[in-house]
């Protein structure tokens, strides 16, 4: 490390594997309640299961994100951080909030956990993604506020680069448009709208500013490109990213009471949406090839460039199957729609936190990189995640064509619940993928505690 302070990234990316872990395994209970209904009820009801699995993954996501910027923004702002004792500060009030939340869905029906919270005062919980209750939220903005702070304060007293100023609004962005989850309003068209500019406007908008400024920092430090190079790459995708991906929220206005133009502006900009995740493809291919050094690293390339293959695959293609209106007159709210979200926020987010993990844990740890054998578990542990991904992905796309045709097209549609029972072998294959992926994610953690010779021991590439 360059500055003593970017330790304070490493307990973040601790508590973001373990809380990866845990959403794994609450999603392989769900994913067992689809096929055995009773499963561990009442105990962990279906809907207290999805609620944990997903706000782990939103958890665990900003535990990376902030830990990434603890790390780069030093080192970007050739400067020690504003406040480490902050830093570490709000990490334990982030992680004891999270786990109090986790806490109160299972121990309390959410209705009582509701009134307990004072819901009545500020009527804020009930929506999908946003479940918190109101202390939780509140919680939420006082530690990000915290945080930019740290990091802005930071920044404005160092170096100034495309990185980190991308980052920077990456991050504040994120912050601005949690906001809205505050706004709750009894008119449901207006209600799912503010629902969107949280939900639509994080993973399709600034989270992609927040996924561009990591990649184009590690791609930098593993192949040596000039620094001008990347940063006309990352302004280029985030251009188009914040282009498509703003208009584009219109393609969740389809079907909500929204003005019937928002089906062509929908349409149209959320078909341009693949455009930037293909750049970032060729951006992270390109980089690699035009490299001025071989850096002993190599699971950390690997991350990287499996990043920005699965986050074209994911957001991009995925996401334009059933982004435009008349096919997704038929696909909403399927097993399709299922099939985008899982590969979408492994490739394009969860992977390039573990790129992140990937490279600067070694170096957090006093070494370039981490053993050779070590490095080929990790590697293990990638192909084992993502093939699993694919395969969870394409069983859940069969799942949902079959569910469209025998539910909203065939002559004698079935009810929902008939067509779930002709699914199962879907879910089946699909679980049995999760346990796979599970397994690859224990090996990512095994391979930071596998010994050997330390590959900068062979390679003194800085």
């Amino acid at each position: 490390m360059q500055y003593k302070s970017q330790a304070v990234a490493k307990p973040y990316f601790i508590a973001a594997i373990a809380l990866f872990v845990g959403q794994i395994l609450f999603g392989l209970i769900m994913g067992l309640q689809y096929i055995i209904g009773d499963f561990l009820f009442p105990l962990i009801p279906f809907n207290v299961a999805r609620m944990v699995h997903t706000n782990l993954l939103i958890v665990w996501l900003l535990f990376g994100f902030m830990g990434a910027a603890y790390y780069l923004i030093p080192e970007e702002s050739e400067r020690e951080l504003h406040s480490p004792k902050l830093a570490m500060l709000m990490f334990w009030v982030f992680l004891v909030a999270g786990a109090l939340t986790v806490v109160g869905y299972l121990a309390v029906p959410y209705a009582s956990l509701a009134k307990m919270t004072g819901n009545d005062l500020l009527e804020t919980m009930g929506r999908e993604f946003l479940e918190q209750p109101l202390p939780t939220k509140i919680g939420i903005v006082i530690v990000a506020l915290v945080f930019l702070f740290n990091i802005s304060m930071t920044v404005l007293r160092g170096r100034k680069t495309s990185i980190s100023l991308v980052m920077l609004a990456g991050l504040w962005g994120l912050a601005i448009f949690f906001l809205f989850s505050f706004v709750n309003p009894h008119n449901l068209v207006k209600d799912k709208f503010y629902w969107w500019w949280v939900v639509h406007l994080w993973v399709e908008g600034v989270w992609e500013l927040i996924l561009g400024a990591m990649l184009a920092f590690v791609l930098i430090k593993v192949t040596g490109v000039d620094r001008e190079v990347i940063e006309k790459w990352l302004y280029s995708i985030i251009a188009m990213s914040l282009i498509t991906g703003i208009i584009g929220t219109g393609h969740h206005y389809f079907w909500i009471g929204a003005p019937e133009y928002w089906q062509w502006w929908g349409s149209i900009f959320s078909a341009l949406e693949p455009i930037p995740f293909f750049m970032m493809t060729v951006f992270a291919f390109n980089m690699v090839n035009r490299r001025r050094r071989d850096h002993p690293n190599r699971a950390a390339v690997l991350w990287a460039l499996g990043t920005g293959v699965m986050a074209f695959l994911g957001a991009g293609v995925w996401g334009f199957l059933h982004t435009l209106s008349p096919v997704n007159y038929y696909t909403h709210g399927t097993q399709i729609t299922a099939a985008h979200g899982h590969m979408a926020f492994y490739g394009a987010y969860a992977m390039v936190v573990m790129t992140m993990i990937s490279y600067t844990m070694p170096l957090m740890r006093g070494r370039q990189a981490n053993s050779n054998k070590s490095q080929v578990v990790e590697m293990w542990s990638f192909w084992l995640m993502t093939v699993s991904m694919v395969f969870i992905t394409l069983f859940l796309t069969a799942a949902g064509i079959l569910q469209v045709w025998l539910q909203r097209v065939a002559t004698s549609p079935l009810s929902f619940m008939a067509t779930q029972d002709q699914l199962m072998i879907f879910y089946w294959l699909r679980l049995a993928s999760g346990v796979i992926f599970l397994l690859g994610l224990g090996l990512y953690i095994f391979s930071f505690f596998v010994g050997g010779d330390h590959a900068e021991n062979s390679s003194q590439t800085s």
